[in-house]
């Protein structure tokens, strides 16, 4: 089994940075990847940001490109995501996941989640 425990998460000034982390623990997968969502109230689920374990390739939802970099630490089996330049629409609950197959950017191609970690932003 996988657990997956998101921190960092806090309340930041418009124009702030945050940084999460997502702690992976139980069975490793060196050919998985991991992923950052979003969900605001009443709004689905989005994607934010993934990246692969093994060779550390990166993608990037559309509103946070240029804004935003993940990166893992592969010793400390973590993975993190920087964001700058935070904006108020920027404000959700944010979700890191675990993917064990081929595919990113949409929730159903990852297998396991973590409990999320709350991100506001005022404006």
């Amino acid at each position: 089994q996988v657990q997956l425990v998101e921190s960092g998460g806090g309340l930041v000034q418009a124009g702030g940075s945050l940084r999460l982390s997502c702690a992976a623990s139980g069975r490793t997968f060196s050919r998985s990847a991991m992923g950052w969502f979003r969900q605001a109230p009443g709004k689905e689920r989005e994607f934010v940001a993934h990246i692969n374990w093994s060779d550390g390739d990166t993608y990037y939802g559309d509103s946070v490109k240029g804004r935003f970099t993940i990166s893992r630490d592969y010793a400390k089996n973590t993975v993190y995501l920087q964001m700058n330049s935070l904006k108020p629409e920027d404000t959700a609950l944010y979700y890191c996941a675990l993917n064990l197959r081929a595919g990113w950017g949409t929730p159903t191609a990852y297998d396991y989640w973590g409990q999320g970690t709350q991100v506001t932003v005022s404006s």
